[in-house]
């Protein structure tokens, strides 16, 4: 029996139905950018995340460009900081918007982006903070607030892996202007493509997100600003209308395996567990484990299916080297790296399956 790390076939049969409806309507009107489906998607988006708006853009990494750019982040000497552990499309995406990325590190237990030692990196150049909610786990955006306004920096969230998180029971909009999201089809909330969105209750940074990601048009064939093109595709929104009323239905299946994945691996020695809370959406079940190649190797040979997000720490990557760190210099993201993998997890994931593979997990350090 092969298990893979992902499944996305019971999403979609679940959800047939609505999305072919959606399908139907598109080619019933044959209009396939910023058309009706865009615009009835974000309308339900905002609805979902508690807040007044969601601009569709076509990736994650667009979404953090634009709103650096709908910020005015766009110089060389302004500074924008965020995590090492972390893709590199949140790197990609601040880099692209023509700011200096700078990096910190994370917490060792949760390995979310350190308030503290964000802080302490920071300097007069500081004009943006981007923290990242990794796995799922929502950030201390209290913290997080707090840091911002002290240095007159704006707080923009990556939320590319937290489709319905909450922090301390409230929107994350409640805390800053942006929350970038991707719809990337292996998230909470995925398309059949690439895929994203900015979500703000403020009504300027719409307009002008707006504008960014349609070249910097206001609807006509005149550029007034020098924007981008990253427009959220109608298809794709026909599949992301079908999925948005099972978000909540599948981020509770995911709390369930990713629970009985806790219950199954506690006494297990070699495995510890990322610290999460119950705010987590669990986009992805990680662990830290000792020999993390070798039980990688040994799953796959039993037809498991792992991954390690992510292998390397965004200062260690060719492409960041202007962060100006080195290795050593963030030592719980680098040693992070070298231990974490992430076990199956998806919606309407059979018990027996988790149950296989902590199983497995626990025969390869001799439990």
């Amino acid at each position: 029996m092969q298990i893979p790390a992902v499944n996305l076939k019971p999403c979609l049969d679940a959800t047939e139905p609505a999305w072919r409806q959606h399908l139907g309507e598109l080619f019933a009107r044959m209009h396939f950018i910023l058309g009706d489906q865009l615009s009835g998607f974000e309308k339900e988006y905002a609805s979902a995340c508690s807040a007044r708006h969601a601009i569709g853009v076509g990736t994650g990494t667009a979404a953090i460009e634009l709103s650096l750019r709908a910020a005015r982040i766009t110089g060389p000497n302004q500074e924008v900081i965020t995590s090492a552990l972390t893709a590199p499309f949140t790197g990609i995406g601040i880099v692209s918007a023509g700011c200096r990325l700078r990096l910190a590190d994370v917490d060792p237990e949760t390995l979310l982006l350190d308030a503290a030692d964000a802080g302490n990196r920071a300097g007069k150049r500081t004009a943006a903070l981007v923290p990242v909610h990794l796995y799922g786990q929502p950030c201390d955006l209290n913290a997080f607030r707090g840091v911002a306004r002290t240095l007159h920096a704006v707080l923009i969230q990556d939320a590319c892996q937290a489709h319905g998180a909450r922090f301390h029971r409230r929107p994350l909009t409640s805390y800053s202007p942006f929350v970038c999201y991707s719809f990337y089809p292996t998230k909470n909330l995925g398309c059949l493509g690439d895929g994203g969105a900015v979500v703000t209750n403020q009504a300027g940074i719409r307009k002008r997100l707006m504008m960014l990601r349609d070249g910097g048009r206001r609807g006509g064939q005149v550029a007034m600003v020098r924007g981008i093109n990253s427009r959220l595709d109608e298809m794709q929104c026909c599949y992301l209308r079908a999925f948005l009323p099972k978000l909540a239905e599948w981020n509770a299946d995911r709390a369930r395996t990713a629970s009985l994945y806790d219950a199954l691996l506690k006494d297990c020695d070699g495995i510890t567990r990322v610290r999460t809370s119950a705010e987590s959406v669990n986009h992805l079940y990680v662990v830290r484990a000792a020999r993390r190649n070798r039980l990688r190797e040994y799953l796959s040979k039993l037809g498991i299916a792992t991954g390690v997000h992510y292998p390397a720490p965004l200062h260690l990557m060719p492409a960041f080297r202007e962060s100006g760190l080195r290795r050593g210099d963030l030592p719980h993201a680098e040693k992070a790296c070298r231990e974490i993998v992430s076990l199956p997890l998806w919606p309407y994931m059979p018990q027996q399956t988790a149950m296989r593979v902590a199983e497995r997990v626990k025969e390869f350090y001799g439990g």
